[in-house]
Order: structure tokens, then C-alpha cells, then sequence
């Protein structure tokens, strides 16, 4: 059947031109009225700051934005004010169904010698984000940089984790004045302010210009540092020369006119509203609809579930075990079966056939891929011809491990190059997600988190229980979900399937043996959890890195799914949430104090009833609610 197309109507409202001094305050509020972005000249330096319902998120902080070594925010001549208004609903895969892009905006024209530079702001219902327009009449080369410092309010928790694995990291949680001076914070960075406020910042459309991170500057204040200024991680070190490394450490050169990618600051009074933002994907273009002519309905452009022969058996690399990799996830309804690098040492016609035996289950084939063989343009594009040839789904590209302008400009050439071969794309040893999912669908997942691979992380119930708050927020993981075995280390089963609900990619890898999953007392249950939602509502009781308790429909069925930190629990839920009527349920619960099994129980509920949980540590609840 083929799917309605919702298409949403962007509204520029009342655009208006206004003359300014330097010495002017402008403010730009939200819709609703709640957040405020303040932007003032001090000591001849543009500043900003940000509040929600008049409680400081962001204090008086400087923008800092440097142009080959020299300030180019400074003294300047406040020429006009171009506000709008944007309005827009567009359909989206992941905690819902519609993304909503509704702000005030406006054009800062900013008079520098001859030239007019432009800072752009928008202020959301939930947060702002900020770039600079550097214009350049020609193709002539300059280097950016930049020293934006985000003053974080005193007495406020940051989350973060440092560079040394890129964005594999593992979250500590300090108060913002512990952080010491030349830290390093991946971003998204999470914060929450001491009257209960969360923040989290992150970038945006990130293109043609080198990725960014955070370093304190040891005075409550996280300062942008471009790729340039950061250690190569240690990943990348691993993989690459010292060639490479000294290379990917100098300053990025851009010709023609400098475009920074948005600085997001995300802002809620509760974890629903930053998990169900739109912010990060509002910020970046629509799909190209010459490649995309339905957006993300477009025909080859398919979320769905995957299973993966890494990290839990299932025999060796052989073409007859990825068949039977095959047959399973055709059993458990599964659209996927991911090959890592095995899949190259085959010879002949191996691989077309697997793809043509796993195309009659309804199963696509996707392929490992090192991103550093996919440097040089004609390899990379007669590589993606024959993937398309031989009727490939997707690629799992591997590898990139650093944020430098050259790697940026790689994955924007793998973006549209896979597009143009009706190649779907998972991006692993990556960086954070920014955004570009809504311009390049075939972008299902991104990894950029310590999952389930990360063989020596030993407290899985916080980490599992921290990143929906933190990474997650930048968009999807590639975490690789679920897990029986002893690397689930303090978690327990039901904790594990519940992270599938919670944990969701448009690219859903599941780390377990699809045959220990059918084996399961609750495959019932995990063969129905989707790879989008059309709803989330994340409830009140959930604390980062203590408890995330989720609500999530698809179509007419409901899920509930709780997984818990490493200190026991109780938890009620109500289930207001629910339809009239009656509802059967299918609930996965621990199995008391034994971590290696669940209990699964049949009931019914309506929306006036109540669940009771007592959860274990590291346990775990998922529900599934169908109506009669």
C-alpha cells in the first residue's frame, strides 16, 4: 500500500527591516513566549545569552568567530534586522512521526570593513541555535576558527564524556565548577540547571567545515574548539599514519563564502521535551527531490530491524551461515542482515548469491565498508556501482574517527554518491549525527556511542540509562541492542529487551544470535518493537543515568519500556495514556533476582489502571499494548 505523503508548508510571517545601533540590545523570543536569546555588544565584543521562563540557561557569553587568525565579531556596525517566522510540519523517522519547525528567527547584518557579515539566530519552543555568514565575492581561500564560550549557570550537573575514543566515550556526571579547565566535552552535552531545567548543546548541519567539540575553560564555561585544536583520538591514531594524523591537525581552508554549522543549545523542563526535539534535523535543508521525489517515503529508503553476525556466534563466514543469518531474520519478520568485513574475502558469485537468495526471503543484504578505501572519488563510485549492481541495500561504513574538514567533505561525497546508487548508509567509528538525516534519508543510523561491541564496559545499567539523555539526543544510535550473554555485564534480560524500544535507530542492529532471540520467552514481544515510532513520551520519573521509562506508540499499539539504573527501584505508571476500551497486554518483567531470565505474563488493562514495578538494579520492563 502505498503510504499518504505529508507535505508541511514553511510561512515566513511578518519579515521587517530595522536599523540598529551597536549599543542596542536585540531579543529574539520563542513562539510560545518561554525562551529568550539576548544579543548585546560588550567591551566591543558581540555576546549572548539565553533564558528559559527568566532562569539563566546560557549567561552572558561570548561569540567568538576568528577569520584567518583575525576577529571578525568585534566593533561592528549593527547595520539591520531581517526577523521571520518559520511554521513547518514535515514526516520524520524516530521518536515520532511529524517533525514540528517552529521559531523566530533573525538576519543580523553586521557591517566589517567593506564586507556585510551575517549572524543568523533562531529561538525555538524548545531552544536556539545560532550560525555566521562570512560572504567572499570570489572563490578565495580563508581559515575559520572559532572561541564561542557557553557559560554554564553555577550549581548545574553536566554529563559528558572526553575525546580519547572520539564519541565512544562513557558519560561522568560533575557539577559544572568540578570540570576542570582544558577537559574536553563531546557534544551533545547535557546539563541540568539547579532549578531543574535541562540544557543540552550540540551542532547542526554540519557541512563543509570541520566538526566541533567542547573544552572548559575551568571557569563554568564550555568553549568551541574546531577539529584543528583537538587531539586526534585514539581510534584514529590506531587506524591511521602519522601522515594522516599531522595532516587532519592543520587548520581547515574554505574558499568562497564560510557557512558555520548551527550552535544548538536544546532547553527543557522535563527529559520529554529534549528527547522529542526536532531542533538538530529542523536546522538542516529538506531532501533533494530529484533524489528523493517522496522524501523519506521515497520507495528504496526503508527503516527497519537488522540482525549481525559479530558479536554472539552463529558459525563462521561462510556464505551458508549468512543464509541461515538470513533465514532467522525472515523468522523474527527482521528486514536486514548486516555483513561485516568477511563478505570481501569471497570469491565469484558468493555474494550475488546470498543477496539473491536473501531478496525471496525479503531480506536485504548489507555491507562493511573501511571508509579510508572510499578516499579516492573513482574508487569510491565504481564501489557503489557495484553495490547497486549486484542489488546491495546498504553500507556500513567504518572508520572515520575524526571530525577535520577532510573527513566532513568524505561523508557529504558518500552522502550523495550512495543516494545516487539507491544506497542506504550507516555511518560506524563516526562522529556525532547533526542533523543531515532530513536531507540525506538514506542516512539511517549513525554510531558515535560506546554500544554494545565496547567489551570491557562493566556498567551497562548506567551508561544504558544515561545516553537517551546525552547522545541519543543528536539523533539515532547505532548501539547495537540486546544482549544475553555475560557482556550485558549488571543489566539484566529484561533490561536488555527493553533497551530495543529505547534505544531506537531507523537502523535497528540487534547484537543477539537471532536464534537465541527466537529462543527467548519474549520473542513474542521483541518481533513487534518497530525502528520508528509515531510517538514517545518520555515519563517524569526518568533520571539521567538513573531510570529511563518511555511511553511509544506505532499505529494503534502501545509500548511501555523502563530500564533501570544500577540501584533498585519502585515505579508506578499510569495508563492514562491508553485508548478507551480494554487492552491485551504481553508484559517481559526480571525474573526476580535471576539476571539471566525474564517472566512473561498476559493481562489486561485499561487507561484507568495502574502498573506497579519493582525494579531490581540494572532490571528492566517492556510491555506491549494491543487494543481488542
Amino acid at each position: 500500500m502505498k503510504r499518504a505523503i505529508f507535505i508541511g508548508i514553511t510561512l515566513f510571517i511578518s519579515i521587517s527591516c530595522v536599523r540598529a545601533s551597536p549599543a542596542d540590545t536585540i531579543l529574539i523570543t520563542s513562539p510560545d513566549r518561554q525562551i529568550q536569546c539576548r544579543l548585546f555588544q560588550q567591551n566591543s565584543q558581540l555576546h549572548f545569552a539565553v533564558t528559559y521562563n527568566n532562569i539563566p540557561v546560557v549567561e552572558n557569553s561570548a561569540i567568538v568567530m576568528m577569520l584567518n587568525d583575525l576577529p571578525v565579531l568585534e566593533k561592528l556596525q549593527i547595520a539591520t534586522e531581517l526577523r521571520y517566522q518559520l511554521n513547518e510540519h514535515y514526516p520524520w523517522f524516530g521518536a515520532h512521526a511529524t517533525a514540528m519547525n517552529l521559531c523566530s528567527g533573525i538576519k543580523i547584518l553586521l557591517q566589517r570593513q567593506k564586507v556585510v557579515d551575517t549572524l543568523e539566530v533562531r529561538v525555538f519552543n524548545d531552544g536556539v541555535a545560532f550560525r555566521t555568514i562570512l560572504p567572499a565575492a570570489d572563490s578565495t581561500i580563508h581559515i575559520p576558527d572559532e572561541a564561542t564560550i557557553f557559560n554554564i549557570p553555577a550549581g548545574s550537573l553536566l554529563w559528558y564524556h572526553d575525546l580519547t575514543m572520539h564519541y565512544e566515550g562513557v558519560h561522568e556526571k560533575k557539577e559544572i565548577s568540578q570540570v576542570q579547565a582544558g577537559e574536553w566535552v563531546a557534544p551533545p552535552a547535557t546539563y541540568k540547571l539547579p532549578k531543574g531545567v535541562y540544557a543540552s548543546i550540540t551542532e547542526a548541519n554540519l557541512v563543509n567545515y570541520p566538526g566541533m567539540a567542547l573544552q572548559a575553560n575551568g571557569s563554568n564555561g564550555l568553549q568551541i574548539r574546531l577539529a584543528h585544536r583537538q587531539r586526534a583520538s585514539y581510534p584514529y591514531r590506531l587506524r591511521y599514519t602519522p601522515e594522516d594524523t599531522l595532516r587532519l591537525q592543520q587548520p581547515a581552508a574554505i574558499a568562497g563564502t564560510i557557512i558555520t554549522p548551527w550552535r544548538v543549545v536544546i532547553i527543557g523542563s522535563t527529559l520529554n521535551t529534549l528527547v522529542n526535539s526536532d531542533i538538530v534535523n529542523n536546522l538542516c535543508p529538506p531532501p533533494d527531490k530529484t533524489l528523493f521525489p517522496e522524501g523519506i517515503y521515497t520507495s528504496w529508503v526503508q527503516p527497519g530491524r537488522a540482525v549481525w553476525k559479530y558479536l554472539d556466534g552463529g558459525g563462521n563466514g561462510s556464505v551458508d551461515a549468512l543464509k541461515k543469518f538470513t533465514d532467522d531474520a525472515a523468522t523474527l519478520g527482521f528486514e536486514y542482515n548486516i555483513l561485516e568485513g568477511f563478505w570481501a574475502r569471497w570469491g565469484g558469485d558468493t555474494l550475488r548469491q546470498l543477496i539473491d537468495y536473501s531478496r525471496q526471503k525479503k531480506v536485504g543484504i548489507w555491507l562493511w565498508k573501511h571508509s579510508k578505501t572510499l578516499r579516492n572519488t573513482s574508487d569510491r563510485q565504481a564501489f557503489f556501482k557495484k553495490c547497486h549492481d549486484l542489488g546491495v541495500t546498504g553500507l556500513k561504513i567504518d572508520f572515520f574517527d575524526h571530525e577535520a574538514k577532510e573527513t566532513i567533505d568524505l561523508y557529504s561525497a558518500i552522502l550523495r554518491e550512495a543516494a545516487e546508487n539507491h544506497l542506504l548508509l550507516d555511518f560506524h567509528g563516526a562522529n556525532k549525527p547533526t542533523g543531515l538525516a532530513r536531507t540525506w534519508p538514506n542516512l539511517l543510523t549513525s554510531e558515535a556511542v560506546k554500544g554494545m561491541e565496547a567489551s570491557k564496559l562493566t556498567d551497562r545499567a548506567t551508561h544504558e540509562t544515561t545516553i537517551p539523555f546525552t547522545r541519543c539526543l543528536a539523533g539515532p544510535a547505532e548501539y547495537t541492542v540486546l544482549l544475553f550473554s555475560e557482556r550485558r555485564q549488571n543489566t539484566t534480560w529484561a533490561h536488555q529487551i527493553a533497551s530495543t524500544a529505547i534505544l531506537n535507530s531507523s537502523l535497528l542492529t540487534y547484537a543477539a544470535n537471532p536464534g537465541n532471540i527466537e529462543s527467548n520467552p519474549a520473542v513474542v514481544v521483541i518481533k513487534d518493537i518497530p525502528a520508528v515510532w509515531d510517538e514517545t513520551i518520555v515519563l517524569p520519573e526518568s533520571a539521567i543515568g538513573e531510570l529511563a521509562a518511555y511511553v511509544r506508540r506505532k499505529g494503534s499499539k502501545w509500548f511501555v519500556a523502563v530500564m533501570n539504573g544500577a540501584t533498585p527501584k519502585k515505579l508506578t505508571i499510569p495508563l492514562g495514556f491508553l485508548q478507551s476500551g480494554k487492552y491485551n497486554v504481553n508484559e517481559v518483567k526480571d525474573d526476580g533476582n535471576n539476571a539471566a531470565s525474564v517472566v512473561v505474563e498476559h493481562k489486561s488493562y485499561t487507561k484507568k489502571n495502574f502498573i506497579e514495578l519493582e525494579l531490581v538494579a540494572g532490571g528492566g520492563y517492556l510491555a506491549e499494548f494491543s487494543s481488542n
